[in-house]
């Protein structure tokens, strides 16, 4: 039997019934008001059907004003019966085959599209630094509006394992708002939230106090954090580590280690607009393809609380030997299990690789390729592959089965069309309400 199929306990008594994980990828596929749908129960089902010991959600958001796209479940308030009834059948499907289901519980902050909030809120007015106009100038947070923040993660994380979910994930990656505050780039505070790390690391660490608080000492509490930023001047792998160990020391269960933003989309595998930034970490020869691997790796030799690294894996041999080496606790899977959505099940009954789809996913046919060299073309194409997964977990949830025929532009056109749709209905809907 592979290592990959042995349980792992973690430190609060839960148990993960092997060593994989579907990652957390986003679905947009709540209807207006941010209520799951059942689109969204039947992808869960399916994912649930494949094997992986724990599913994690996409993000699921406190402040419907600051979405990390259309069709994000929203959770900004405490849940009324429509809430109530759908969170809980959608955990119940999520959970049928025995596998824990976490929710992944997130703001966007300054990553907030203009098509949803024109001026989002941040730690400070620093700009995202992207080509096209998608981001407006953020506006500085009030103190207050910080620890109002920090009891909306409290007051969603209740709401979900009230309603049949396992755990709750805490999102500090990706250039969301609680990276936002731990990176010195895009935190220019001057008060006790902005500063040294200890200082930039207040807001995450309350999140975490006021959660565990909400949430009792026998539910997993994780957090998904960065590596590093890869960017000159931001969070680097020295403070994810010391942040790691403030973790651990918090009784976080578990840590996924990714890494990137926006502006630098390492999650993605993909070269920002800027030169990356080298981080202090020896890099390994074997395990190329697994993006954050080395950085747990380093991490391992300081810490105890188990890590979770996601992104690049295809090979089981790979996913393996981070398991035997300690490199990593649990392997996530992110864009393979938007296709085959059993590559659990089928690496733990000793597949050896999982399929490739990026190589055949192209926005501009290969005589236009010359025209990537462009930064804003170049982020619009790593923005268009991301649309053919968003495409394939769509024809999942309204389906049951994916669509692979459909192109890199269809799925562009369809998805930014449903997104389109989706705001104007929501907009029109909170008319109503007022």
């Amino acid at each position: 039997m592979t290592i990959l199929g042995q349980p792992l306990t973690l430190p609060c008594g839960a148990v993960l019934p092997n060593r994989l994980s579907k990652a957390a990828m986003t679905e947009g596929l709540a209807d207006i008001e941010g209520v799951p749908t059942n689109a969204l129960e039947t992808l869960y089902g399916i994912w649930s059907d494949g094997g992986a010991g724990l599913l994690l959600s996409g993000n699921i958001l406190v402040d419907g004003d600051h979405l990390e796209r259309p069709g994000n479940v929203i959770i900004d308030k405490h849940p009324d019966e429509k809430m109530k009834t759908a969170l809980a059948s959608w955990a119940k499907t999520a959970t049928r085959n025995g596998n824990q289901f976490w929710a992944q519980i997130s703001h966007a902050g300054r990553q907030t599209q203009t098509n949803v909030n024109k001026s989002p809120k941040a730690p400070s007015a620093v700009k995202l630094g992207l080509p096209g106009g998608q981001f407006g100038m953020p506006t500085p947070l009030e103190t207050a509006e910080i620890e109002d923040i920090i009891l909306r993660f409290a007051v969603a994380s209740k709401a979900v394992i009230d309603a049949g979910f396992t755990g709750v994930q805490i999102h500090a990656a990706h250039g969301y708002l609680v990276s936002q505050f731990l990176s010195p780039r895009s935190n220019q505070r001057t008060d006790e939230y902005g500063g040294n790390l200890e200082n930039r690391a207040r807001f995450l660490m309350s999140i975490v106090k006021t959660v565990r608080i909400a949430l009792g000492p026998e539910v997993p509490v994780a957090v998904k954090l960065n590596s590093a930023d890869f960017q000159k001047g931001g969070f680097d792998f020295d403070d994810s580590l010391q942040v790691v160990q403030w973790l651990e020391e918090a009784g976080v269960d578990l840590v996924e280690i990714s890494g990137g933003t926006y502006e630098q989309p390492k999650l993605l595998g993909l070269e920002g607009l800027e030169k990356e930034e080298e981080q202090t970490v020896a890099h390994s020869t074997s395990m190329r393809e697994a993006y954050f691997v080395d950085f747990a790796k380093a991490m391992q030799k300081h810490v105890t609380i188990p890590l979770m690294v996601t992104g690049g894996f295809r090979q089981r041999a790979v996913m393996e030997k981070a398991i035997s080496e300690d490199s990593a606790n649990v392997i996530g899977l992110g864009r393979p299990m938007c296709v085959d959505t059993d590559a659990p099940k089928q690496l733990l009954e000793g597949r050896d690789e999982l399929a490739r789809f990026e190589d055949r996913l192209q926005l501009l046919p290969n005589w236009l390729s010359f025209l990537t060299k462009i930064d804003m073309i170049r982020s619009m194409s790593a923005f268009a592959t991301q649309f053919w997964y968003y495409a394939q977990l769509d024809s999942l949830g309204h389906t049951g089965q994916t669509d692979q025929t459909t192109s890199v532009f269809q799925a562009t056109k369809k998805i930014m069309a449903d997104q389109k749709s989706w705001l104007a209905q929501r907009a029109s809907f909170r008319s109503s309400q007022l």
